[in-house]
């Protein structure tokens, strides 16, 4: 009895055994099928996760753009404010060079008329502007006041077409008159004889002829001289020192005649 029930047992055994094995075999075989059978539920977790990446990634790109954006208009802000602060102190060094009483203003406003040379300061009656008064900038003469209200001035350009001054050449202190054409590079030396001993590059500086301008202000460079044999007088064009179109800060002189009040 033992030993048919020992037969048994043996057989059992062997049989499972070769059924695990089976099972195994077919376990290796199936796990392809298993994997792609699984596939279109990965290629749908990747799509989704990579729209959520892309969405996330388009919203954090829009966000550094604006910061990007923001930050270059601090920069530009500070690039505005340094080349004014640079303008305010060449000014305020000109000021230590001037001998009379000077006050700074701001311009407000321009003429719309490219035909008229003309500026409005932020200074007026109460501040002892007068009709006529000079005014300049960190490189030279700007031009004179005309026109005197009481909290602003309108001032006409030493280019102004209308606009005439007595000027002498800094090198000889030969006399002449500076005359506006229009433009704001360019200004004419009228009635200069051909012999006149003047030269491409001389300063022209402020005569004081007239008790207009003080005397020695920088108005032009001279660049152009064109004699013609058959002419008497030479044609002489020159570019006026001051940055006319350029300066936003001026300097308003009194003389002594015409002390601030």
């Amino acid at each position: 009895m033992l030993s048919i029930l020992t037969l048994v047992l043996i057989f059992a055994g062997q049989r499972y055994q070769w059924l695990g094995n089976i099972e195994s075999k077919l376990s290796v075989i199936a796990t392809p099928f298993y994997w792609a059978a699984d596939i279109p539920v990965r290629v749908f977790d990747w799509g989704l996760e990579s729209m959520r990446s892309r969405k996330s990634l388009l919203g954090e790109n829009e966000q550094l753009q604006a910061k990007t954006l923001l930050l270059e208009g601090k920069v530009q802000k500070l690039a505005s404010l340094e080349a004014e602060n640079v303008r305010l102190r060449e000014l305020l060094n000109s000021s230590a060079l001037v001998d009379d009483s000077v006050l700074v203003a701001e311009l407000i406003s321009v003429s719309p008329n490219p035909l008229h040379h003309q500026i409005v300061v932020n200074k007026g009656k109460s501040d002892g502007l007068y009709v006529g008064q000079p005014l300049i900038d960190s490189l030279g003469l700007m031009g004179q006041i005309i026109e005197v209200g009481p909290l602003s001035s309108r001032a006409l350009l030493i280019t102004d077409a209308s606009h005439a001054l007595p000027v002498q050449i800094n090198r000889n202190g030969v006399r002449s008159i500076a005359e506006g054409v229009g433009r704001f590079h360019e200004m004419q030396l009228r009635h200069v004889a051909a012999t006149t001993d003047i030269q491409v590059g001389d300063l022209l500086v402020s005569s004081g002829l007239g008790q207009r301008f003080p005397v020695g202000y920088p108005v032009a460079v001279v660049t152009e001289v064109s004699i013609n044999p058959g002419l008497s007088f030479a044609t002489v064009k020159a570019s006026p020192k001051a940055a006319l179109n350029r300066s936003r800060y001026v300097l308003l002189v009194f003389t002594n005649s015409e002390q601030r009040k």
